[in-house]
């Protein structure tokens, strides 16, 4: 519940936010969304009942959900067009440490010292990281050209943006199929003893941050093209990690191959989306960024609960399959654009 609540809230809060600060500097925006970002995780660790943890869980990722859009634009707008990738890569490396090692030592800080603290040492980083941005980030010395309503509506309806972000879902939601149910499937179908299985974790995300870091240094010039061939590779890398969760050299390698594979996506996903805005919509791009990164919020709900159903259904071990079909349903949307395109 509390991991659907906060794909939720990104999901929900970058685009909403997106809309509603649309005539705001992006620097106050940015701050803005820090501090709310902080104060979201001093209500969890302080939260005196399930209910203000929640609130304050929701607070907390709708403000990911704003810094991560906005973040990708900033970026991608300092470079050429041909490096955004890499500049948006840069961006979400931060996420990919965060997986390889934050979550693994939220954990172990959780074991020793209660659930709280984690919370609270983000909250830190939080104040950290608004300090960073409040010395470095420069006032818009330029005036910063303001979507109208209707150029926003009209970058709602568009239908390859709306057909790309469907992509979005699918890919990143087959690839959280599998990921949320790793760690029981390493230790109930892998037999990977418990306290091994946090460094196996690890393993997982460095080769996230592998794949991040290759999807940002990818200039493909024909980018839809690419993504299909990346979809298709991940489906079948997860229907082999039916078998080789059995055996422990097997499903490494194969966890490698997948942590490699799910993210090296992202990066293109997320350049192509806000090219493809610069192209039909350029005063909304911001907007763009908010709804592809809720796509990828959406796709990590979806995937959860899918593979919630097929547990319960099928075992543990049959989420490879839904999740090999999800992504397969992604690589034939994405060949399908390329087609047309």
């Amino acid at each position: 519940m509390i991991t659907s609540l906060y794909a939720l809230g990104v999901a929900v809060g970058g685009p909403l936010l997106a809309i509603l600060t649309v005539r705001q500097s992006r620097r106050r925006v940015i701050l803005g969304a820090l501090l709310a970002f902080i104060a979201g995780h001093l209500l969890i660790s302080l939260a005196p009942t399930f209910a203000w943890l929640l609130t304050g869980r929701f607070l907390a990722a709708m403000a990911h959900g704003i810094l991560f859009a906005l973040s990708s634009t900033v970026a991608a707008e300092l470079v050429p067009a041909d490096r955004q990738a890499w500049a948006i890569a840069f961006i979400f490396g931060g996420f990919t440490i965060a997986t390889a090692f934050g979550a693994p030592l939220g954990t172990l800080v959780s074991d020793h010292f209660g659930w709280r603290l984690p919370f609270l040492v983000i909250a830190t980083l939080g104040v950290f990281a608004c300090g960073l941005n409040w010395r470095t980030r420069p006032q818009e010395k330029t005036a910063v050209s303001i979507p109208t309503w209707q150029e926003q509506r009209h970058l709602l309806t568009n239908r390859p943006i709306a057909l790309v972000l469907l992509v979005t879902i699918l890919g990143y939601g087959g690839t959280f199929v599998a990921f949320t149910y790793l760690s029981p499937i390493l230790q109930t179908v892998t037999h990977v003893p418990a306290q091994w299985v946090s460094l196996v974790l690890v393993i997982y995300g460095l080769a996230i941050a592998f794949g991040n870091w290759l999807g940002g240094r990818l200039t493909p010039a024909a980018p839809l093209k690419l993504l299909a061939k990346i979809f298709l590779l991940q489906a079948l890398a997860l229907l082999v990690f039916y078998w080789s969760a059995h055996q422990l050299v097997s499903a490494i390698l194969n966890i490698i191959v997948l942590g490699s594979l799910g993210f090296t996506n992202v990066p293109i996903l997320q350049a192509y989306v806000l090219q493809l805005a610069q192209r039909d919509e350029p005063n909304a791009v911001n907007l763009a960024a908010a709804l592809n990164i809720a796509g990828f919020s959406i796709g990590i709900a979806l995937g959860t609960f899918v593979g919630g159903l097929v547990t319960d259904f099928g075992g543990l071990n049959l989420t490879a399959i839904a999740a090999s079909l999800m992504v397969f349903l992604g690589y034939l949307l994405t060949w399908q654009l390329h087609r047309h395109a």
